[in-house]
């Protein structure tokens, strides 16, 4: 178990929640209580650099002078694995408590959630299997494997976007070496660390899909295109994570002419609803998070009732 100096908060739910914002906020009232919160990105695509519309990445103007930690430290080239992940962000952490102050995480990927907060080590790998799917990837296509992967772990294809090769390619992968379904290398619900309070921001699923929207509206206008178009000149169509987030790769799509603007809009939107189901579904899973209503006129001071003392 990791010795602590603090509790380790983590703001989680889908996308479009309002989890970035809240954040903020708690951190800037943790801060009132003399210990100060500090932010740790655990979005699987802030991590890159110049990737800020369609990652909905808060401006350095918006994050309220609260310290932010793993955003834009890889070029869109740079593949991440969840494992790399988990030691950068346990390092953030680790540095965070070790001056005092509270860690928030902030993200809606449950996987990369769970996978700092809890006792999680990763299932090892065979390079000619892998070597095998990737090939197959590329001749075959990820809509191809997501169908395989339905059949023999129907869970773990739920949880993974059909776009997404590389998570796909691993799931099945883990099924293949183990025996398993991929989600049984998931870890039970027991935390890495002494102390983890997890705030859930709670939307009901009519209002989060116009929010959704709204957001994807929002990306269009702030230059969305012009800000992949810029991406693909610094290798982003090339790439084996980046190219694959969403709204990039249906702008991508836009870009190469095999949907018009408006499809890639519209596919944006459609895909995002899905995953954001998806997210929703996962973290509904997690005893330990504490709902908390979207709107609630005391929506913050719930927050840091839960990050201060663990209860609503």
């Amino acid at each position: 178990m990791g010795a602590v100096s603090s509790p380790v908060v983590a703001v989680v739910g889908p996308t479009a929640a309002g989890k970035s914002d809240l954040a903020v906020v708690l951190a800037q009232r943790l801060g009132e209580t003399g210990r100060g919160g500090e932010i740790v990105n655990v979005d699987a695509y802030q991590v890159y650099r110049g990737m800020d519309v369609g990652t909905a990445k808060l401006p350095v103007d918006e994050r309220g002078g609260v310290p932010h930690h793993l955003l834009d430290v890889l070029d869109v080239t740079e593949p991440a694995t969840v494992a790399e992940f988990q030691t950068w962000a346990r390092a953030a952490i680790d540095d965070i408590q070790g001056r005092g102050a509270v860690p928030v995480l902030v993200g809606g990927s449950a996987l990369y959630v769970r996978a700092v907060v809890d006792a999680f080590e990763f299932p090892g790998t065979d390079p000619e299997v892998r070597a095998r799917l990737e090939e197959e990837l590329r001749t075959q296509g990820p809509e191809a494997l997501h169908r395989r992967l339905a059949e023999v772990d129907p869970d773990a294809a739920q949880s993974i976007l059909v776009s997404n090769g590389r998570r796909i390619v691993r799931a099945l992968e883990v099924v293949e070496i183990t025996g398993r379904p991929f989600a049984a290398s998931l870890p039970a619900h027991t935390a890495f660390y002494d102390d983890v309070r997890m705030i859930g921001v709670d939307v009901p699923r009519d209002v989060l899909d116009d929010r959704i929207t709204r957001r994807v509206d929002r990306m269009w206008e702030a230059g969305l295109v012009d800000e992949v178009r810029a991406l693909v000149e610094r290798g982003l169509a090339e790439s084996r994570t980046a190219s694959r987030a969403l709204g990039y790769a249906q702008v991508l799509a836009f870009l190469d002419g095999t949907m018009s603007e408006d499809e890639a809009r519209d596919a944006t939107v459609r895909g995002t609803r899905k995953f954001a189901r998806r997210q929703d579904s996962w973290f509904r899973k997690d005893p330990r998070i504490v709902w908390l209503p979207y709107d609630a006129e005391d929506l913050v001071e719930r927050a840091v009732e839960v990050a201060s003392a663990g209860r609503a």
